[in-house]
C-alpha cells in the first residue's frame, strides 16, 4: 500500500532534513564522500553574504575542493536547525538556522569565528535520494575573529 500524502509529506520531510544534517556532518568529520554524495552534478553557491564573488555554478567537484579548504581550520562545527520544509513534488526548500564554527590554532593562541544566519537549500528528488542542487548562506551576524578565514587562506 502506497503512503498517504501526509505520509509521504512526513518521509519527504525526515528525507530532506537528514540530507541537510549529513552536509554539516560531512563538512566537520572530513567525510568527502559522503559530501559528494549529497550533491547533483552541478549545484549553484550563492553565499554573497558571506562571499560577494560566490554566486555562480560549480561542478560537484570543484564545490568538494572548495569545501576541502575546511581542512585547514583545527576543527568546524555546523549546525542547521528550525528546518522549514517546501515540498512540490520532486523539488523542495529546506530553509534552517545555522551556526558555523571554525577554529583555529595559530602561535599567539587559539582563535574562532562563528557565522551566524540561514541557509536555504534546493532540493531534488532522485531514484535513490533527495540531492542539493542550489544553496546559499545568509550571513546575519558573526562572533569571534573574522580573520581566521583569511589565516586558514580559506578566502
Amino acid at each position: 500500500m502506497a503512503p498517504s500524502i501526509i505520509q509521504q509529506t512526513l518521509i519527504d520531510r525526515a528525507a530532506i532534513s537528514d540530507v541537510i544534517i549529513a552536509y554539516a556532518r560531512a563538512v566537520d568529520t572530513r567525510d568527502w564522500d559522503l559530501f559528494l554524495s549529497l550533491f547533483t552534478e552541478r549545484v549553484f553557491l550563492d553565499f554573497r553574504s558571506f562571499d560577494p564573488s560566490v554566486h555562480y555554478e560549480v561542478d560537484a567537484t570543484e564545490l568538494l575542493a572548495m569545501s576541502r579548504r575546511a581542512e585547514a581550520f583545527d576543527a568546524t562545527q555546523h549546525i542547521s536547525a528550525n528546518h522549514a520544509h517546501s515540498i512540490e513534488g520532486d523539488r523542495a526548500i529546506c530553509t534552517s538556522y545555522m551556526q558555523a564554527a571554525h577554529f583555529l590554532t595559530r602561535p599567539d593562541g587559539n582563535h574562532s569565528c562563528i557565522l551566524y544566519g540561514q541557509y536555504s537549500h534546493s532540493l531534488i528528488r532522485t531514484e535513490r535520494s533527495w540531492k542539493i542542487d542550489r544553496y546559499s548562506l545568509a550571513v546575519w551576524a558573526q562572533q569571534g575573529e573574522p580573520r581566521v578565514f583569511e589565516w586558514a587562506g580559506y578566502m
